[in-house]
C-alpha cells in the first residue's frame, strides 16, 4: 500500500509507563538494523516525537520485546529498550518494572503462555540483566482481564492487580549489589550510595544537595544547576561502579532521598537521569528498599534499623509504591504491585531501513 515498513505492534501501559510491545520475531534479529526500526518508530530526534508514537517524555519513549523463553526457568524472554527522545540512541542495558507489568498479559495474549483459570503465573526472563521475575496475572475466566479494583499512585482509576516478584535483583547489571565494594562512598565531597539492584542507581541525601528532596518534579526539572551537579556525580559514580562512560546510558540513575512527610518509610525524588520521574520505578523501588535494609548505606543510616520480612512505604512525586521484602534462601525477594492495560493492537510503520541508515 505504501512505501513505509508494516509491523504488528500493540501499546500497553505497564505501571506508570508506557510504550509499543513488539514480538521478537517481527522485528530485525540484528540489533543495529532492529535500533534504527525503534528510533523510526518512536520518531527520536525530535522533543516532541512528533514523527513517531513517542510521547516527548522518557517514561512514554520505551519499547518491550517479547519472544519464547531461551532459558529453562522461564516462560518468555524480555528485552526492554529506552528509546533516548533528544537523541538517536538506544538503550538497552537497563530493565523496566512498569513495563514488566504489562509483559505477562501481552504473553498471555500473543499465545506465548497458556492461561489458567484464577490466576496465571508468568515465569518472565529479563534478557538486558539476566534475572527472573515472577508475574501473577489475574485469568479468572482463563483470559486475561484488566478491569479491577487496585489502584496505583500515578495512575488515574482503577484496574487489576499484577503482582511482580523479583526473586534476586542483587548485581543485575554490575553482577554486585554493592558495586565499588563499599555500602557507601564520597563522591566530589557528598555521601552516596552506589547500588545495583534491578537497577543500577546512586542514592544520596536531597539535602546535600541544598533541596528538601520534597519538591514537585516541575521545581526539580527547572533547577538547572541541581540537574548539572546530580550529572556531574552520577558520572563519576557511573565509573566507580565498572561501568565506565556513562554519558549515553540511562543507567547509574540518581535518587535523591529524605525524610518522609506523609507518614511514609522514605521520600525519594528518581531520575532517570536528566529529568524527575513523575512517580517512581518499579526496578529503582526495588533497590531503593533493599538500600533501606542493607547496613551502612545512605538510605539506611535516614530510615533506621529495618529488616526482613518487612514493608516499605516510599514516597514519591505521585504518591506512594509499597515494597514488599522478604528473605528466601538467603537472597532478598522483593515484591511490588502494579496494573497494567493493552491500548491499541494494529500496524505500527517505520521508515524503510537503507534510508535510515543512511541518513545517520
Amino acid at each position: 500500500m505504501n512505501d513505509l515498513i508494516s509491523i504488528p505492534c500493540v501499546l500497553m501501559r505497564g505501571g506508570t509507563s508506557k510504550g509499543p510491545f513488539f514480538l521478537a520475531s517481527d522485528l530485525p534479529s540484528d540489533s543495529r538494523q532492529r535500533d534504527q526500526i525503534l528510533l523510526s518508530v518512536m520518531g527520536s530526534g525530535h522533543p516532541l516525537q512528533i514523527d513517531g508514537i513517542g510521547g516527548g517524555n522518557p517514561v512514554t519513549s520505551k519499547v518491550a520485546i517479547i519472544g519464547p523463553a531461551t532459558i529453562p526457568d522461564a516462560d518468555v524472554d524480555y528485552l526492554f529498550a529506552q528509546v533516548r527522545i533528544d537523541q538517536q540512541f538506544v538503550d538497552t542495558s537497563p530493565n523496566c518494572g512498569n513495563m514488566l507489568a504489562a509483559v505477562g498479559p501481552f504473553a498471555i495474549e500473543a499465545g506465548l503462555v497458556k492461561p489458567t483459570t484464577g490466576v496465571t503465573r508468568v515465569r518472565i526472563h529479563n534478557v538486558n540483566t539476566g534475572k527472573l521475575i515472577e508475574a501473577e496475572v489475574p485469568t479468572p475466566d482463563g483470559r486475561v482481564v484488566y478491569m479491577g479494583d487496585a489502584s496505583i499512585d500515578g495512575v488515574p482509576g482503577n484496574a487489576a492487580p499484577i503482582a511482580l516478584t523479583f526473586m534476586d535483583a542483587a548485581g543485575a547489571r554490575t553482577g554486585k549489589l554493592f558495586p565499588t565494594g563499599n555500602p557507601s562512598d564520597m563522591i566530589d565531597g557528598i555521601d552516596v550510595t552506589c547500588i545495583d539492584c534491578a537497577m543500577p542507581m546512586m542514592l544520596l541525601e536531597a539535602a546535600a544537595l541544598g533541596v528538601t528532596g520534597n519538591e514537585s518534579t516541575a521545581e526539580l526539572n527547572g533547577n538547572g544547576a541541581l540537574l548539572q551537579r546530580i550529572e556531574t556525580l552520577r558520572l563519576e559514580a557511573g565509573r566507580r561502579m565498572g561501568m565506565g562512560d556513562v554519558s549515553n546510558q540511562v543507567a547509574p540513575k540518581p535518587v535523591l532521598i529524605a525524610r518522609p512527610n506523609k507518614g511514609g518509610d522514605l521520600g525519594v525524588r528518581y531520575f532517570m537521569p536528566h529529568q524527575c520521574h513523575p512517580s517512581l520505578a518499579t526496578t529503582g523501588a526495588v533497590g531503593i528498599a533493599t538500600a533501606c535494609i542493607s547496613d551502612g548505606t545512605v538510605a539506611s543510616r535516614l530510615i533506621g534499623d529495618r529488616k526482613p520480612p518487612v514493608v516499605l512505604v516510599l514516597e514519591h512525586p505521585s504518591g506512594r509504591l509499597e515494597v514488599k521484602l522478604d528473605a528466601r534462601d538467603g537472597k532478598t525477594v522483593a515484591g511490588i504491585l502494579r496494573t497494567a492495560r493493552r491500548l491499541f493492537e494494529g500496524q505500527v510503520f517505520a521508515k524503510p531501513i537503507a534510508q535510515m541508515v543512511c541518513a545517520a
